[in-house]
């Protein structure tokens, strides 16, 4: 059966409150986001005990941490912005096995100028593309030098945002310390959302074997075009619902075919932690029970 899951940042309350509120909620585990009301801990000055602090409030609350957000925006095109965030990530890859996971995740990126969200013409190019290849690739050499996983999730107007861009990138970088988070709702556009089923099975017979970690949340053409976040209080990549011609939601809330990606994911990972996101903390009792509904339905 799938276990499911749910971003800690979602929770803005301190550490033991956070891990207190989702286990009351009924979850089975996290990922775990550095973004909470605890001044304590940040990405770059995380220590050993730092870590073993969350990981054992965590576990004793019956919350594996499976994975690590490590969003950013991993080509952001400010050389000097980049580094800062890459040391950041770098930082959470060196302590994920201290929080109790070796998957550490971030989108690909985006060259514009504005926002990590929007698509830009660059990310289309072979430069482009060459040029977040060596990025991937040397956090990809970080996470081997500290037993972890450095996990991509494919987005639509990053340089990684299609099936075939995700194909490209395992094969030019065919390593165990490279996985891919599946969240079918990021491939979605204007010209393939009413080609639901079909899309849902290619990205699972193509990108199958690459699969870490799932996630669960809905999409839906955008009637706004413009960039989208709720008022939570939380991280940008935690309030994010969307750009341009889709918008993004919780379970239950889009046009996202839940029983069939269920029934793809088990059949290939029957374990895999499904993780809830783009919530507010409200709104999490009804998008656990939608989830919760569709994998009884189909068995998983």
């Amino acid at each position: 059966m799938l276990p499911v899951g749910i971003f800690s940042g979602i929770y803005q309350h301190d550490l033991d409150e956070a891990a207190r509120r989702a286990r009351a909620h009924g979850f089975g585990c996290v990922q775990f986001d550095l973004d909470f009301t605890d001044p304590r801990f940040t990405e770059q000055g995380l220590t050993e005990a730092e870590c073993k602090t969350i990981r054992d409030t965590y576990r004793r609350h019956d919350l594996p941490i499976v994975s690590v957000s490590g969003y950013t925006n991993i080509i952001h095109p400010d050389p000097a912005e980049r580094q800062l965030r890459l040391n950041r990530l770098r930082a959470l890859i060196r302590n994920g096995r201290n929080l109790g996971t070796p998957y550490v995740i971030s989108e690909t990126g985006t060259y514009n100028t504005g926002s990590d969200w929007a698509p830009d013409p660059r990310n289309l190019t072979e430069a482009g593309y060459a040029e977040c290849l060596d990025v991937i690739g040397e956090l990809v050499e970080e996470a081997a030098k500290h037993d972890a996983v450095f996990c991509v999730e494919t987005y639509v107007n990053n340089v990684i945002g299609t099936i075939d861009a995700t194909l490209r990138l395992f094969r030019d970088i065919n390593s165990p310390n490279l996985g891919l988070v599946m969240d079918p709702t990021n491939y979605y556009e204007d010209h393939n959302i009413d080609d639901m089923d079909g899309v849902l099975r290619r990205m699972f017979a193509e990108l199958g074997p690459f699969i870490k970690i799932a996630h669960a949340k809905d999409v839906a053409r955008a009637s706004d075009t413009s960039e989208k976040h709720a008022d939570t209080g939380a991280a940008e990549y935690l309030s994010f619902r969307g750009v341009g011609a889709m918008e993004l939601h919780g379970p239950g809330h889009g046009a996202l075919n839940y029983p069939l990606y269920l029934k793809l994911l088990a059949a290939q990972h029957p374990n895999m932690p499904v993780i809830i996101e783009h919530v507010t903390e409200e709104e999490v009792p009804a998008a656990k029970d939608f989830v919760y509904g569709a994998l009884i339905e189909v068995g998983a």
